[in-house]
């Protein structure tokens, strides 16, 4: 045992998903970057194990009765931690968060602003003080109730639920009705009430246009069907439902997400008419503050909105100095462009990390440990000296600090580094080095070494011709004004500017509708899947060519086994147990339910029968269990297979297992999947391949694969954008659109347009001395 005032945290034997039995030690009261190749295991030491166990510590000393309320983590594979604290954990979360979630509810800075409101602003004369609950949209008390504290309200027109007026009811003129027998069980309902389904909709009277669409009414007929030659269909009752009351319902009640994406594409949208948009009642809407309302002020960018907390009065000074001290350090790592009305599902998961950062640096906590995700991820490198000092401060009040981080200058200015791998999955996992970063450069089998330690500018690279130009506005939403911006065709264009400043606004406006635009490809961070039951396998269709495999073996043939019969997700083949997930939920008295290996199947997801069936040795959950890497060796002679895998690999993702679930997976290696899946695809002339901010969760050499992939497209005779702010990546471009040059109101504008040469050299931009470091003299 180690003495009390031990000053490390000492790690014993951690075996955590692809960890080597790990032995580390790491100070505390130290800026610590776990770094090393996708894969590699960084996560599953810092998160996975360290973060774990100080978890389970804690719920340890809580009441049995409180415990089942916390979501709890499993105990990590490890032997021993000791010199552990508390810990805290940022994590990149990819759950997404209502649409009632704001800036101001997660930083908790919309509570402090009602306060001001109810406490110190200005009433209209006999008006009543109102608690700060009235200036909550999320209230009964406070919410607007026509929109219920949406802000909007939701609705439909005859000319969002019938397109085209020129065709007939039996045509689909009600292009909002569903297909197939739902929607030809509302044409007959129609037809049995005496409405003729038959001529243009345009020559329909008024009146009964207006009863198709909006009635609330449900009359039941008896409906006698249109014979069909080869079946008998006998008379059934029918209830009608309007188009409006389908849509409305589908959209507030289904489960379908497609079938909710279908049913928004009819609603219309618009300010609430009672508040405006506002939110609130109009009695909480009466009272203002600096001569504005609540919803003007948490409009304001937060900038803004320190400038005009003066604190005139000593109850509102106390309020305004806690505002603005909250605010600070939001603005001081480069959120002064959000407003505290800001959605929270509009912000990206590193904007929200860094919230919760801020957040963290006005709790006074010391003495814990804080590990953190990737806080640089979608960061400005002019933002990067700002997160800096602001982990330094962190740090400062008595805390350790643990970040897993691929940002080059992040691991700079850490203390003490922590390099995992030398590969990813079973080629990694075990600890390179653990000291300070400078002796990182000893290390010859290390990733990390090479990029940290080689300061030799890009070499110079021809810049590729266009072949033509994608003309793209004028743009005038969110920030930007007005904005025009061509896209040269056939090379590489790399989007740059702080983090607010336009820059996924303006490729949003990219679409296939544009002159120019043959086949538009946009891939994105969205998870591939939602349940465990999507994964690597399914997500690529590789899933569909295995089981054909496994169909066509001699033993399947024997026995009559079909493809559903190797599919967990039918009935059949499956675990009946765990109804093919692998797990099932153990409810515990007084306890949070747990999750735990099926005990029939044990985690394989499918019946002893099926598992009995191998193809070249191997049964369908072995297969599953390979990793790309591995898979690629077992099915080197089938073609179909092999090529899905190629593409795979390419991309870097050869150390993920075939079988892994899509809610395992980071928003990277989602969309390095998704840009597989383009890659495997036959070529269909020309494609404009859309890309936000790619190198995300990305070591510099995974960056290099994927940089190779995509100037491979380029070289091809495709059209491949980036938004990015890697600088490597930018320093190998063709052309450069730089917006800025602020985030926010301060940006929204092209600052400069060239290749990375000519950018680097404008001085307005604030892009231009990072990328001119990069380039070199």
């Amino acid at each position: 045992m180690q003495p009390p005032h031990d000053p490390y945290v000492r790690v014993r034997g951690a075996r955590e998903h692809n960890l080597k039995g790990v032995d580390v030690d790491i100070p505390r009261d130290v800026l610590t970057v776990f770094t090393g190749v996708s894969g590699s295991g960084k996560s599953s030491l810092a998160f996975g194990t360290i973060y774990a166990e100080a978890q389970r510590r804690y719920f340890e000393s809580v009441a049995p009765y409180a415990r089942r309320l916390i979501h709890q983590v499993g105990a990590p594979k490890v032997g021993e931690i000791t010199g552990l604290p508390p810990a805290v954990s940022l994590q990149q979360r990819r759950s997404t968060p209502t649409s009632r979630s704001s800036v101001g509810t997660v930083t908790n800075l919309s509570n402090s602003l009602r306060m001001l409101f109810s406490r110190a602003g200005t009433y209209p004369p006999g008006a009543e003080r109102l608690d700060s609950d009235a200036f909550s949209p999320n209230t009964a008390v406070g919410a607007c109730p026509e929109c219920h504290g949406l802000g909007r309200v939701h609705g439909t027109t005859e000319q969002s639920l019938v397109p085209d007026p020129s065709l007939s009811i039996r045509a689909g003129a009600i292009a909002a009705w569903p297909g197939a027998w739902q929607g030809k069980n509302l044409r007959d309902i129609l037809d049995a009430l005496d409405y003729d389904v038959d001529v243009p909709w345009r020559e329909l009277p008024a009146g009964q246009r207006e009863w198709i669409l909006f009635t609330d009414e449900q009359p039941v007929v008896t409906v006698h069907p249109v014979r069909d030659a080869d079946r008998i269909q006998r008379p059934y009752q029918g209830t009608y439902m309007s188009a409006r009351r389908y849509v409305m319902k589908t959209f507030a009640d289904s489960k379908s997400p497609a079938l909710r994406a279908r049913a928004e594409r009819f609603l219309t949208s618009a300010p609430c008419p009672v508040c405006g948009g506002g939110r609130l009642r109009p009695e909480s809407l009466a009272v203002t503050y600096a001569g504005r309302t609540i919803a003007e002020v948490a409009a304001l960018p937060l900038v803004e909105l320190a400038a005009v907390l003066d604190g005139s009065t000593p109850a509102a000074r106390v309020l305004t100095d806690d505002l603005k001290s909250r605010i600070a350090p939001a603005v001081e790592l480069g959120l002064g462009y959000l407003s505290l009305d800001r959605p929270a599902p509009t912000l990206s998961a590193g904007e929200l990390q860094r919230l919760r950062l801020a957040t963290q640096l006005r709790s006074g906590l010391f003495g814990v440990v804080y590990v953190l995700d990737e806080p640089s991820a979608g960061l400005h490198p002019a933002d990067t000296a700002a997160l800096l000092t602001v982990l330094a401060r962190l740090k400062a009040a008595g805390n350790s600090v643990f970040v897993v981080e691929h940002h080059l200058d992040v691991m700079r200015g850490a203390d003490w580094l922590v390099d995992v791998g030398p590969g990813a999955g079973e080629h990694g996992g075990e600890v390179l080095h653990s000291g300070p970063p400078a002796a990182l450069s000893a290390v010859s089998e290390s990733a990390t070494a090479r990029f940290l330690f080689d300061r030799s500018p890009t070499p110079v690279r021809h810049v590729r011709t266009a072949r033509g130009q994608l003309k793209v506005g004028p743009v005038t939403r969110h920030n930007l004004r007005g904005v025009t911006a061509e896209f040269p065709l056939g090379v590489l264009t790399a989007v740059t500017g702080v983090s607010g400043s336009g820059k996924s606004t303006l490729i949003g406006e990219i679409t296939e509708e544009l002159p120019g635009v043959r086949r538009l490809v946009s891939v994105d961070q969205k998870p591939i899947g939602r349940t465990p039951r999507s994964n690597l396998a399914t997500y690529t269709g590789l899933f569909d060519v295995v089981r054909k495999e496994f169909a066509a073996t001699d033993q399947a043939r024997e026995r009559g086994f079909g493809v559903g019969r190797f599919s967990f997700n039918v009935a059949g083949g499956r675990c009946e147990t765990c109804q093919g997930e692998g797990f099932v939920s153990v409810e515990l008295l007084f306890l949070p339910s747990t999750y735990a290996p099926c005990p029939d199947c044990g985690g394989a997801r499918y019946n002893p029968e099926t598992l009995e069936v191998t193809y070249r040795g191997r049964n369908i959950a072995q297969v599953l269990d390979l990793t790309v890497e591995g898979a690629a060796e077992f099915f080197t002679d089938t073609p179909s297979v092999a090529r899905s895998l190629a593409t795979l690999l390419d991309v870097g993702l050869g150390y993920l297992h075939l079988g892994q679930p899509a809610t395992e997976l980071s928003g990277g290696e989602a969309q390095r999947i998704k840009l597989a899946s383009e890659l495997q695809r036959g070529r269909r002339g020309h494609t404009l391949y859309l890309l936000d901010e790619p190198t995300t969760g990305l070591h510099p050499a995974d960056v290099e694969v994927l940089m190779r992939q995509l100037h491979g497209l380029v070289d091809a005779g495709h059209t491949v954008i980036v938004v990015e702010h890697d600088m490597s990546v930018v320093a190998g471009a063709d052309w450069v659109i730089d917006l800025g040059p602020g985030g926010g109101d301060a940006g929204g504008r092209i600052v400069a347009a060239g290749t990375p040469a000519e950018v680097a050299g404008v001085d307005a931009s604030a892009t231009a001395p990072y990328l001119s470091a990069v380039l070199g003299p």
